[in-house]
């Protein structure tokens, strides 16, 4: 019996020195055996590994060695004795990787398939949550994978949350980006990881409003949501209540009138706009983002909006101005700052020297939050949760534009854009630079001004308003 040691389970420049060495020199499959035990080399005879020179050359083909590397990642014992028994049989069977009816190669095939299987959950059962460290934000997840995937789903995580800065932490290893480079460590356990965070809460929320007791399919669910997740998953607590009250809840629905349609929302259409979810689209270019805006499934004020509302103006544009979010002009529109706030922004503009078509102006939420009210859709906040949802959108939009400067407007913008609570009156007017170098001008949103109900108190803040104007085109 010939042995070769791996340093690591996914070592596979290791597997392949050792598999090639044993080919070339005629130990089959039987007699091989490869072994992670790094730094137990004692442990086997000497002379007893893969030769070190054997003469002879030979290539595998493609279909092979992604198989290969596929293959190294699942968890199985044997996983590298099947690799060898493959790569030994292609020397007479140079086709073999296509016969699907061998035992070998459909062997090989079910246990890619569970690999694929564990790296598709990985992305959709990965829950970061909020921490801070010495460099300030910094989102950590806590993940056991079925297969040891996480290097090569780490990528996956680097381009969707390419602007925050995360670690997944995993029982093989952990995965950490920082905006710019990715770097994988060693095994931690799940005491690393925070326990929970504010976004917790949302999670539940938005789990149980998406939660369609009619269209209660538990085995389909168990399937698509393995429990081996939900001890991760803060929203999991809630299936057992949420399935036991289905059949109740159903019967609600059932024997519920049907309610009749706002006649002025129905009136009201927004321009042909496909809003078709965009889950997995990560925008390359502005409008890139403005389709997956339109299909943003990130919190449910999309429901309930006419469309989503995304930003205008050059990519080239120096001043990014951030508002909080579409109001009901805005919403019917599909152009931000179009309503009283947006006339009331363009006269402050004016007055202060600033050009509207020079400027980047967006929202920190892309969708309108209301509550009806008779004939009217009244404004509401978008809570910490929406917020933090709409900033992954507002994130690619400073990456694509690159503003000099970020003028945020109000508290949401500032939370939006700073990723903490701000005190805009005692913020206001002075550039703060942040430290991912991202310069920030906090100042009020014009709606404050509309809602100042004292003349006086309302042309003093008008002036400081326009004054913070001023400051911004200085600092641009």
């Amino acid at each position: 019996m010939r042995t070769a040691i791996l340093a690591d389970p996914l070592d596979f420049d290791g597997w392949r020195r050792a598999a090639r060495a044993f080919r070339l020199a005629g130990v089959e499959p039987a007699m091989a055996r490869f072994v992670v035990a790094a730094g137990q080399g004692a442990l086997f005879e000497e002379g007893n590994g893969p030769p070190a020179e054997v003469g002879g050359a030979f290539t595998a083909p493609r279909a092979f060695v992604e198989a290969a590397q596929n293959l190294i990642q699942h968890r199985s014992e044997d996983r590298f004795d099947l690799m060898y028994r493959l790569l030994w049989r292609l020397k007479e069977q140079p086709d073999l990787m296509a016969v699907l009816s061998d035992s070998d190669v459909a062997e090989a095939a079910d246990r890619m398939k569970g690999v694929r299987r564990a790296a598709h959950k990985m992305k959709a059962f990965v829950r970061f949550r909020q921490s801070e460290d010495a460099r300030g934000e910094h989102w950590v997840a806590w993940f056991e994978p079925a297969h040891r995937v996480l290097q090569s789903t780490a990528p996956f995580f680097a381009r969707r949350f390419s602007t925050m800065r995360w670690s997944i932490l995993t029982p093989d290893g952990t995965a950490s980006w920082d905006g710019d480079l990715m770097r994988f460590g060693p095994a931690v356990d799940r005491s690393q990881a925070p326990a929970e965070d504010e976004m917790e809460e949302f999670w539940r929320t938005y789990y149980a409003s998406t939660f369609n007791p009619a269209r209660l399919k538990p085995k389909a669910m168990r399937s698509e949501m393995p429990k081996q997740y939900w001890k991760n998953l803060p929203e999991a607590a809630l299936i057992p209540e949420l399935t036991a009250a289905a059949s109740v809840r159903t019967d609600v629905m059932v024997s519920r009138p049907t309610p009749q349609p706002n006649a002025r929302f129905q009136r009201a259409r927004a321009p042909l706009v496909d809003r078709a979810a965009t889950d997995d689209l990560v925008p390359d270019t502005l409008a890139d983002l403005a389709r997956g805006v339109q299909g943003c499934r990130r919190c449910p004020l999309w429901r309930d909006a006419t469309q989503g509302v995304c930003g205008v103006g050059p990519k080239t544009a120096e001043l990014m101005v951030v508002g909080e979010q579409p109001g009901d002009q805005e919403d019917l529109a599909g152009r931000p700052f179009v309503g009283p706030a947006g006339q009331l922004l363009d006269q402050a503009m004016a007055e202060a020297g600033l050009d509207r078509d020079a400027l980047y102006l967006t929202n920190a939420v892309k969708h309108f939050k209301h509550e009806p009210r008779g004939k009217r859709r009244l404004h509401r906040t978008p809570n910490a949760g929406e917020v933090q949802a709409c900033r992954w959108w507002l994130d690619h939009e400073r990456k694509l534009v690159k503003p000099r400067l970020i003028l945020a407007l109000g508290a949401t913008a500032g939370l939006a854009v700073l990723g903490r609570k701000v005190a805009v009156q005692a913020e206001r007017g002075a550039v703060m630079v942040q430290a991912d170098g991202a310069r920030v001008l906090m100042t009020v949103h014009p709606s404050y001004l509309l809602r100042l109900p004292d003349a006086e108190a309302r042309a003093r803040e008008r002036a400081l308003f326009v004054r913070d104007l001023r400051t911004a085109i200085q600092a641009v």
